[in-house]
């Protein structure tokens, strides 16, 4: 499947319709109208109302949404909505744990993202991200850590090593079913710049595209910290400056170029020329 590179996907909650546009404008590679955990109970069928107003209103936005749960009373309806706006392209699907929760979804004719919350949605991994429709996954962090039992709130280095494991299975299983390269769950400390943009460094290392944001100031710090250092930029060209030679192996800065390193050297050119500005 060839997807484009999702550097961030930025959540707005449809109970603040006003946002939607400050959203749209922040350039993030995505927005998200949510529908689901950023809307109180009482507000979830004001919140989808909202979200059908600005999409008549804006046939020309274009943006994914979030709904709500398979097991909430909401979901066919959200699952409707998104069916009838050609604006909507893509769909978000919480607290999967299934194919058949993601087949429901499919029908409405939009790509869809799971998000594995649970650990029933990580055991059953491999069948959701081959299920028709999906597009690309990503994980809910604090979710799965609830569930998990993780002393995440104490930002334990042991928390964040299942963690990575989790992420491990997105990136294989995202591989494997051909899907666009997996989004890392969302960073809460949105005070905390170095922070965000160590994650974002991480996740670009560990094979991610990009993150989920829940603030809009995240936005430029994930884009900076994804697109690849000077260095490594002009050591990629390097490398194809040399392999135009036509020679299977070589060196480049004292190193031995084979295949593997000049596929590297093109994502890094690739990365540059389609997520960085």
């Amino acid at each position: 499947m060839n997807t484009p590179i999702i550097r961030s996907a930025l959540f707005v909650p449809a109970s603040r319709p006003e946002r939607i546009p400050k959203a749209l404008a922040v350039g993030a590679d995505a927005v998200i109208v949510d529908l689901e955990d950023a809307v109180q109970e009482s507000l979830k069928v004001e919140a989808r109302a909202n979200l059908d107003a600005f999409l008549s209103a804006n046939p020309e936005a274009r943006l994914l949404v979030r709904i709500n749960a398979p097991e909430h009373a909401g979901h066919a309806a959200d699952i409707a909505l998104c069916a009838r706006h050609a604006g909507v392209v893509g769909v978000l699907l919480p607290k999967v744990e299934s194919a058949a929760h993601v087949s429901r979804v499919a029908a409405c004719a939009k790509p869809v993202w799971p998000i594995i919350e649970s650990a029933a949605g990580l055991l059953a991994l491999a069948d959701i991200a081959h299920a028709d429709g999906v597009e690309r996954l990503s994980f809910g962090a604090l979710d799965l850590g609830l569930d998990l039992g993780l002393s995440l709130s104490s930002g334990s280095a042991a928390a964040e090593r299942i963690l990575d494991q989790a992420r491990y299975a997105l990136l294989l299983q995202s591989r494997v079913a051909g899907l666009g390269a997996p989004l890392d769950s969302v960073f809460p400390a949105i005070e905390d710049r170095e922070g965000l943009a160590r994650t974002a460094r991480d996740a670009r290392d560990m094979g991610f595209d990009g993150l989920l944001c829940i603030h809009p100031t995240q936005v430029e710090i994930v884009h900076r910290a994804l697109c690849p250092a000077d260095e490594e930029l002009a050591w990629a060209r390097r490398v194809m400056a040399a392999a135009s030679s036509g020679a299977g192996v070589f060196v480049v800065d004292g190193q031995m170029v084979d295949a593997p390193v000049l596929g590297r050297a093109r994502r890094l050119l690739q990365r540059a020329g389609q997520a960085c500005d």
